[in-house]
C-alpha cells in the first residue's frame, strides 16, 4: 500500500509500514559515452597554475626517539621539510638530552620528566610550532587561542628568526611543560 504525503506533488510517494511496495524508480538516464567535458577557464584564471595540494606527512604510530621524528620530516613538502629539519636542529642545539617522540601523528619534543614544551605539524599552507606553556615566554608567540597554548605559523616565503625562536625554546625547555594527560593517551607516566 502506498499513501501519498499530504502537500506534496502525486509524483512524490512512500510506502507505509509494513508495505512491501516500493514507489516506482526513476528511469536511468544513459551517460554521456567518450571524453568528458571541461570548463574552459575563467579569464580571471586564464594562465594561472592549478590550485597546490600539499602532500600529506605520513601519519606515523605513536614512538619515541628520534627516527619517528625524522620520518615524519621526510614526508614533507621540501619547503616544510626545510623548516622542520631546522627547528629539530634548534632544539637539539639548545636542549641537552631532549626527549623526541611522534604523538598524535605529530613530533613532539620535551625535558624528561618536564613533560612537553615544543610540537609542530605540517599543513598545507604553514608549519605550525606550537609551545604547550607558550603563554609564559617573554615575548609569547603570536598565535593562541587555548589557555597556555601559543604558536608560530611558517608559511613558505617567511623568513624564520631563528634568534627568537632558539629563544623560545631554551625558556620553554626551562619551565614544567605539558605531560600530554593520561598514559594511555601518551602521557608521562605518574
Amino acid at each position: 500500500m502506498i499513501t501519498r504525503l499530504a502537500g506534496r506533488s502525486a509524483a512524490r510517494t512512500r510506502p507505509t509500514l509494513g508495505s512491501t511496495e516500493m514507489p516506482p524508480r526513476k528511469p536511468d538516464t544513459p551517460k554521456p559515452k567518450g571524453k568528458a567535458t571541461t570548463k574552459a577557464p575563467s579569464p580571471a584564471n586564464a594562465g594561472k597554475a592549478p590550485p597546490r595540494t600539499a602532500r600529506r606527512p605520513a601519519m606515523l604510530p605513536k614512538s619515541d626517539g628520534d627516527a619517528g621524528v625524522q620520518a615524519y620530516i621526510a614526508g614533507m613538502e621540501p619547503w616544510q621539510a626545510a623548516v622542520a629539519s631546522r627547528v629539530d636542529a634548534l632544539v637539539v642545539q639548545h636542549v641537552p638530552g631532549v626527549r623526541k617522540a611522534v604523538r598524535w601523528h605529530c613530533p613532539f619534543y620535551g625535558v624528561e620528566g618536564q613533560g612537553w614544551f615544543l610540537a609542530f605539524a605540517a599543513f598545507q599552507h604553514h608549519v605550525k610550532l606550537s609551545f604547550f606553556k607558550g603563554a609564559l615566554l617573554q615575548p609569547a608567540p603570536p598565535v593562541g587561542k587555548i589557555k597556555d597554548v601559543r604558536s608560530l605559523d611558517v608559511r613558505e616565503l617567511d623568513e624564520l628568526d631563528e634568534t627568537q625562536l632558539a629563544s623560545w625554546i631554551v625558556q620553554a625547555a626551562a619551565i614544567p611543560g605539558w605531560d600530554g594527560g593520561s598514559p594511555r593517551a601518551g602521557g608521562s607516566p605518574g
